[in-house]
């Protein structure tokens, strides 16, 4: 076997460094010693009291669990590390927690508070050193489809020149393994590759990966096996839905009071909006929003526009920071609604998708959402064209869904909700 055949960063201590081994083994230690010798001093160990015990296995398991999460954002495109490091060890921290507070663990506050910042200390510093490392190199193969590929902030692209070993290390080479002109010396550098453990893609996963989207006109009866979402975590999800919306309820009712009461002032009508709209397995439900339009002013059947003169001055801004959609609390109670899968239309827009967009119903073969992939990543969409590149990155959600995705999703969701981007 040529060395040249080698896969980018599969030497041993590129494996180790790279890898969870490091981080369990001198990650962690940082992490909980350091903190530990900060407020019990050294020799710490040799009075290990429940409370210690307590404290330091809690800081151990929120790394783990950061390690987990993180690992598994950087699957998804468009992720920026960085931007999610913060928030990974805060919900991390958090949860730990409110899991010493429900068991009534004893724990030190102190020694915890300092394990939270020894984390961000530790996978900021991991980050900035390694990014380098952490940008795909992949080889492209110059035939057919995969010509027209172009490189991507997490991936670098090197079109090879000849089906021979050419001494750099990729981390995975990309074909359009359905090309008639792939050629017998092509099939065998590939074969070659794979013997290697050098993965082999098709053209469309390397572009699922970089765009996010599922293109509609790559859907096969094939591929509905694998766009089948898992019914284990559906049921899953139904849990935490539910335990979620009860939680999140009391801590919402004093802004919606506030928000009807504004919204009775400035305008007549109900402060609550209902509208029918096609849900879970296409069966039709009545959606909850709070009113953001004057009532009685016709208008298309969606939003014109940032300067829709149907909009109230209060409907701008509880529109600007998702204020409007804390009524679809009640939707996740009832079970028809998801905090995070692809947003409900109307039933008068789903039946006008159903005739132009293809493949346009098996989008509600997950319950919708309050927030969705295709709303952090593309925004919103009502003509016919948008709404064909909202139902790629609605196939990109249903094909991967998991937990790792929907807390992406969610950390996405709070980042505007804070900065109002997206709004309309």
């Amino acid at each position: 076997m040529s060395y040249t055949y080698e896969r980018r960063h599969s030497r041993w201590y590129e494996k180790f460094l790279l890898g969870v081994p490091f981080q369990i083994l001198f990650g962690l230690p940082f992490v909980v010693i350091f903190p530990s010798l900060e407020r019990w001093g050294w020799g710490f160990w040799n009075n290990l009291s429940d409370n210690r015990i307590n404290t330091m296995c809690a800081i151990a398991l929120a790394f783990v669990i950061i390690i987990f999460f993180l690992r598994r954002f950087t699957r998804f495109p468009g992720v920026r590390v960085a931007a999610y490091v913060a928030p990974t060890v805060s919900l991390a921290f958090l949860v730990i927690v409110a899991i010493l507070l429900f068991t009534r663990e004893a724990y030190t506050r102190q020694v915890l508070f300092m394990g939270y910042l020894a984390c961000l200390v530790w996978f900021f510093s991991g980050y900035f050193i390694g990014r380098r490392y952490r940008q795909l190199k992949i080889g492209v193969v110059p035939v057919g489809n995969a010509l027209d590929m172009e490189s991507h902030s997490k991936i670098e692209l090197r079109r090879l020149s000849s089906p021979e070993p050419d001494g750099v290390r990729y981390d995975a080479i990309v074909a359009d393994l359905r090309s008639d002109n792939l050629g017998a010396k092509w099939e065998r550098f590939l074969a070659e590759c794979t013997l290697c453990r050098i993965p082999v893609y098709h053209v469309r996963q390397i572009h699922e990966s970089m765009t996010g989207k599922v293109r509609v006109d790559h859907l096969s009866e094939n591929e509905f096996g694998s766009l089948m979402p898992s019914a284990i975590y559906s049921n899953v999800k139904r849990v935490i839905d539910l335990i979620g919306a009860l939680l999140l309820l009391p801590l919402c009712v004093p802004i919606m009071l506030v928000t009807a009461v504004l919204i009775r002032k400035e305008s007549e009508g109900p402060a609550i909006f209902r509208q029918k709209r096609m849900g879970f397995r296409g069966e039709a439900f009545e959606v909850y929003k709070f009113r953001s339009m004057y009532v009685g002013k016709a208008g298309k059947g969606f939003t014109d526009g940032d300067d829709d003169p149907r909009i109230t001055r209060v409907g701008k801004i509880i529109r600007k920071y998702r204020i409007d959609e804390l009524p679809q609390l009640f939707n996740v109670i009832k079970g028809e609604m998801s905090f995070i899968g692809p947003r409900p239309e109307s039933m008068e827009l789903s039946e006008w998708y159903e005739k132009d967009v293809p493949f346009f119903r098996y989008r509600h073969v997950v319950r919708p959402g309050i927030s969705g992939w295709a709303q952090v990543e593309q925004g919103y969409a009502a003509e016919v064209e948008g709404m064909i590149e909202k139902l790629q990155y609605d196939f990109y959600y249903i094909k991967h869904f998991s937990l790792w995705l929907d807390v992406l999703v969610l950390f996405k969701t709070v980042k505007t909700v804070f900065t109002g981007d997206g709004a309309r």
